[in-house]
């Protein structure tokens, strides 16, 4: 999938480490934001809280136990992109840029949000992001959806390089 001219979808070849890390990374931290913000402090969904079986959806402790295992996978995959970060950062040939960090975390973040709420809200349909709240299910569940493909466009953006408002890449900036 590598470009003629050394890139990979438009990346350099030598910020691929700090890229890898940084969606990674995303991914551990967009799961944690998930799982502390939705399901501990505002209490609008647990993991199985939308399930089929009534006897699944309604028992808090088996949903407690759901949202517990999904914080660990989220808190393997944030170890895993520190880790990838400090070898990307031990790397000489890996460029250090925090506007290629930040942007491959929101890339990483916005692509939690597209699998988990496709996968979890639409396909399984084991939870929805809120609902009890205004609006019906879908709108939630669609713009948990929106949200994501935004952090993904946005986060490639900055990865590239470009200046969102214009369009225009920037030269030797690493300004976020």
């Amino acid at each position: 999938m590598s470009d003629p001219d050394g890139t990979w979808l438009g990346i350099d070849g030598p910020t691929l480490p700090l890229v890898r890390a940084g969606v990674v990374l995303g991914v551990g931290l967009g799961g944690f934001v998930d799982g502390i913000a939705l399901h501990q402090v505002l209490q609008w969904h647990h993991m199985l809280s939308a399930h089929p079986d009534p006897a699944v959806a309604g028992d808090l402790r088996l949903n407690v136990l759901a949202d517990g295992l999904f914080h660990a996978a989220t808190y393997a995959f944030t170890v895993a992109g520190v880790v990838l970060l400090l070898r990307a950062w031990r790397a000489s040939a890996v460029p250090p840029s925090g506007r290629t960090l930040l942007g491959a975390t929101l890339l990483g973040w916005g692509a939690f949000n597209l699998i988990e709420g496709v996968v979890d809200h639409h396909l399984l349909a084991i939870h929805h992001v809120w609902p009890a709240g205004p609006g019906g299910v879908l709108l939630w569940d669609l713009a948990f959806l929106a949200a994501g493909a935004l952090f993904v466009v946005v986060g490639y953006a900055l990865v590239r390089g470009v200046d969102a408002p214009t369009g225009q890449e920037k030269i030797g900036s690493d300004e976020p």
